[in-house]
């Protein structure tokens, strides 16, 4: 009774009537009038229920102006993000359901997690169906949107077209091939890059490899054609074509039984005499050989009427052979591409080559120099080793040196070698799976396909050889 003379005279202060003192009797019989408290009860139900409603609306909008962001995805790259509803603060929410994800590749769990692997790029606006506390069970749901951006796949934005076949220095965009190497066998992939690719450009690395069976030599030869010279592809397969066409013309039989002995007695027993004749002849061997490449290049600039330096090409090779003690292994290098030398039991690697590295454009050297040749750094630039055996012995351009190692320092590491090797092993984001099986005949494909990985900045051509 109370409440309602208070509201009734409060609802009429509000409109400026004041109850004299002299009608107290009669207000107070007017606001027990039965029609009048029913009035004030309807009324007080009715802001109550405005208040409820104002309240719901506005929270629902606070919800559908909410900004929730989620993790950008890549097409064909796994995604996985939580819409946490604690942290969001949506508990009052009786009921949702997620729509939109139809023909995206993207699924929503009972986690609330988005996972999967999108198939289409874009803004993909993903709706929440929700209905929150207080609302009746039969309103229609709200309605809030949810952006996701979806990258395309990096991949897909560069083109793949073909170099031009009628170009008179013309050469495979992709080679790949399996054979033997001495008593173990060599598999080599060399794949054009995706800048060249992007433009129908040519690969302007190479390689080449020749089993000599009758006095039991192999040699292996990789080449990086430099990006900045117009004919470096020529470059690179000259060099590489004359390392080979050097050893068959020069092998001398009676010089090779001569260095056989001198391994022999190395072997028993490491004397300052044998290394030095071993030194001797790693460097009269190979030196010639380069400096042969060399001149090839130069020859057939001179006859193409055109200048040196446009042949500019890295060279790296590799001289080997089996005894019954071991293997001996020859190398020279120039240029930034890595010699890796891995034992049996993967526990020590052996750089065979330093790199031309330098801090700035320019640091790397080729073949195509002459000043090379007369530098006092010229005679560090041979390897030779002796070994029992070998896990495995890989020459490979920057193409594969820059993403997988990075910087140099990392290339005398075993640590990431073996990473390496697990990555060539199948443990890489595509899953792709080289198998070193001797057996697998489809390693080449396999090492090919390996190639396409994805490394951001990292578009060079890649070539890399592996004896195994």
């Amino acid at each position: 009774m109370e409440e309602t003379k208070r509201y009734i005279q409060s609802f009429l202060s509000q409109k400026k009537i004041d109850i004299s003192s002299g009608k107290a009797a009669l207000f107070a019989a007017f606001a027990s009038d039965e029609k009048n408290v029913d009035a004030v009860k309807i009324i007080q139900e009715n802001q109550k229920m405005i208040m409820q409603n104002w309240i719901l609306k506005n929270r629902i909008d606070d919800i559908l102006t909410q900004t929730v962001s989620i993790p950008n995805g890549t097409v064909n790259k796994k995604y996985h993000a939580k819409i946490d509803f604690n942290t969001l603060g949506w508990s009052d929410f009786v009921s949702f359901q997620i729509i939109g994800l139809e023909n995206t590749g993207l699924e929503f769990n009972e986690n609330d997690e988005l996972t999967g692997v999108p198939e289409i790029s874009g803004d993909l606006k993903i709706k929440i169906l929700f209905r929150i506390e207080g609302e009746p069970e039969d309103s229609v749901l709200n309605e809030k949107i949810i952006t996701l951006i979806i990258n395309p796949d990096p991949k897909s934005l560069w083109k793949n077209l073909e170099s031009d076949k009628n170009d008179p220095f013309w050469k495979p965009d992709n080679a790949a091939v399996l054979d033997q190497f001495l008593d173990k066998n060599i598999v080599v992939a060399s794949k054009r890059g995706r800048s060249h690719a992007n433009t129908g450009s040519f690969r302007e690395d190479d390689f080449a490899f020749k089993n000599f069976k009758e006095i039991g030599w192999s040699v292996l030869a990789v080449s990086d054609g430099a990006g900045s010279a117009k004919l470096s592809r020529k470059g690179s397969k000259i060099a590489c074509d004359a390392v080979i066409q050097y050893f068959e013309q020069n092998l001398n039989t009676e010089q090779l039984k001569e260095f056989d002995q001198v391994l022999v007695e190395h072997h028993n027993k490491v004397t300052d005499e044998t290394s030095k004749k071993i030194s001797h002849f790693v460097y009269q061997n190979l030196s010639k050989a380069a400096h042969f490449a060399h001149q090839k290049i130069e020859e057939f600039a001179i006859q193409n009427e055109t200048e040196l330096k446009n042949f500019h090409a890295t060279l790296i090779f590799t001289l080997v052979k089996k005894y019954d003690f071991g293997y001996a292994i020859l190398t020279f290098g120039i240029g930034d591409c890595p010699i890796g030398l891995l034992n049996k039991e993967l526990t020590e690697i052996k750089l065979m080559n330093w790199l031309d590295v330098g801090d700035f454009g320019g640091g790397t050297r080729f073949i195509t120099m002459p000043e090379i040749f007369q530098s006092d750094r010229f005679s560090t630039r041979f390897g030779f080793k002796l070994v029992d055996d070998f896990s495995y012995l890989m020459l490979m351009t920057d193409g594969i040196y820059d993403p997988k190692f990075v910087v140099e320092a990392n290339l005398e590491k075993i640590e990431k070698w073996n990473d390496f090797l697990e990555d060539l092993k199948g443990k890489n984001e595509d899953g792709i799976k080289v198998d070193f099986d001797k057996e697998n005949t489809e390693i080449a494909q396999q090492l090919s396909a390996w190639m396409d990985f994805w490394s951001p900045g990292n578009h060079d051509d890649r070539t890399l050889a592996i004896i195994y």
